[in-house]
């Protein structure tokens, strides 16, 4: 039995943990907040974030990190991308010396441009085989109340990626291993972009075809700047790929959707915001990261650069959907 530290006590940290408890794992989840983590170990409940989910009796939760990370085989990082070196920082001496480090995260970190896998190595200087990250379609609140899914764990360390799967296999949710860490971890960054797009167009009142060809285009540009980045093509055709894209995009769950339709809609970035009770979807920072990411490396990604503009330049949704319609024609 895998003894796993998830570290952060949002829907999907806490969700995780519902799932590697119910796998089996014994699993204790660290929360900043102490009222966060008093409900979960006394009432079995997460009502900030999983309202209506009753969560195992085997669930632990704690306030102090050495606690939760103390004899972990796993440690699961449920910290949003543009936070996780300052945590991480923090825990870094308190890590078990070999545990598997698997992150939960899906973005690219603004300055430094690096991919979560990347962050958690240079912070706390464990090998890159020791790394691994999931990704997939994994809406929190559908994975919470058992709906059934697949995910990938990938990982440099085929073993230690088995592991992982091992750790969290339930009757719902069906993990996958994978080998190829970038390609999973920028399809997992980049969805979140698309994703905002995708709501863009749905705030505009456009239908089932013009979300089909943002999915789409959006996972050509998705490749073609991972297989750019050392990633195989294969990967963008999967549950990280277009299996994740597609969730995101489509479902009303996905908060880059959600905060998409309210730009398509004529709000601002900070309307939107406060109408999503302050929480900025991660997509706005990604595409920052992703569209400076790609100029360095001169790969064309139009539309994670229309999603830039629009967030950060004061570019209309309206003048974006007219350029993207503009652009030369070309073969696919």
């Amino acid at each position: 039995m895998a003894r796993v530290a998830v570290l952060g006590a949002g829907s999907w940290g806490t969700t995780f943990a519902k799932v590697l408890a119910e796998a089996g794992s014994e699993v204790t989840l660290w929360a900043r907040r102490a009222e966060v983590a008093e409900a979960v170990q006394n009432t079995r409940r997460n009502p900030d974030y999983l309202p209506g989910v009753v969560l195992p009796a085997s669930l632990q939760a704690t306030t102090d990190p050495q606690v939760a990370l103390r004899g972990a085989d796993i440690v699961a990082l449920a910290i949003p991308a543009q936070s996780l070196r300052a945590n991480l920082t923090a825990w870094t001496s308190d890590l078990p010396p070999d545990a598997t480090l698997l992150s939960l995260a899906k973005g690219v970190e603004l300055g430094t441009l690096q991919r979560m896998s990347q962050v958690v190595c240079e912070v706390t200087g464990a090998a890159a085989e020791r790394v691994a990250v999931l990704s997939g379609p994994n809406l929190a609140m559908e994975i919470a109340v058992g709906q059934p899914t697949a995910t990938v764990i990938a990982c440099l360390d085929h073993e230690r990626a088995v592991a992982v799967q091992q750790a969290c296999v339930t009757g719902y949710f069906r993990p996958y291993t994978n080998t190829d860490v970038v390609g999973c971890e920028l399809a997992g960054a980049y969805k979140n972009v698309i994703a905002l797009a995708c709501g863009m167009a749905v705030g505009m009142g456009m239908g089932a075809n013009s979300i089909a060809s943002i999915i789409t285009r959006g996972l050509a540009e998705t490749a073609r700047l991972g297989v750019d980045l050392g990633a195989e093509a294969a990967t963008f055709a999967g549950l990280a790929g277009m299996g994740d894209l597609v969730a995101t995009c489509c479902s009303p769950l996905s908060r880059n959707r959600t905060f998409g339709a309210r730009l398509g809609k004529g709000e601002t970035l900070e309307q939107a915001q406060l109408a999503t009770n302050g929480q900025v979807a991660e997509g706005v920072k990604t595409c920052s990261a992703i569209t400076e990411l790609a100029a360095r490396r001169g790969v064309d990604v139009p539309l994670a650069n229309g999603v830039h503009r629009v967030c950060h330049d004061g570019l209309s949704v309206q003048v974006l959907a007219a350029e993207l319609l503009g652009r030369s024609t070309k073969p696919e």
